[in-house]
């Protein structure tokens, strides 16, 4: 990306933050778990594992693979209701997300 231009504004990464970033996008580093977080993102309101599948063109088996993946990083909350889960987006990642690549990067995001 582009050249950065000195590093006396750069601020250091700590192991417990370089390692809960590496957690999160190790999780993110795979299409079909991303179609799977689009599918629950772009609904708008709580979603069944059904309703992912129907969506995203894959098992249910593989589905609810990636969703737990997903939720253990807390990307999705899973609430079962009877008999069925419901699936949610964690809201908070639209900002976590950008300020943990500017943390990367060297930047202070806030």
């Amino acid at each position: 990306m582009g050249s950065a231009s000195g590093t006396e504004n750069r601020l250091t990464l700590g192991p417990g933050e370089a390692g809960e970033y590496a957690s999160w996008f190790r999780c993110l580093a795979d299409g079909t778990r991303l179609r799977v977080l689009n599918a629950v993102a772009t609904a708008g309101r709580p979603v069944t594992v059904g309703e992912v599948v129907d969506r995203v063109g894959v098992g249910q088996s593989t589905v609810s693979h990636h969703l737990r993946i997903l939720a253990d990083e807390q990307f999705v909350f899973l609430r079962t209701e009877g008999t069925r889960t419901l699936v949610t987006v964690n809201a908070a990642c639209l900002t976590e997300l950008p300020e943990a690549a500017a943390r990367i990067m060297g930047s202070d995001p806030r």
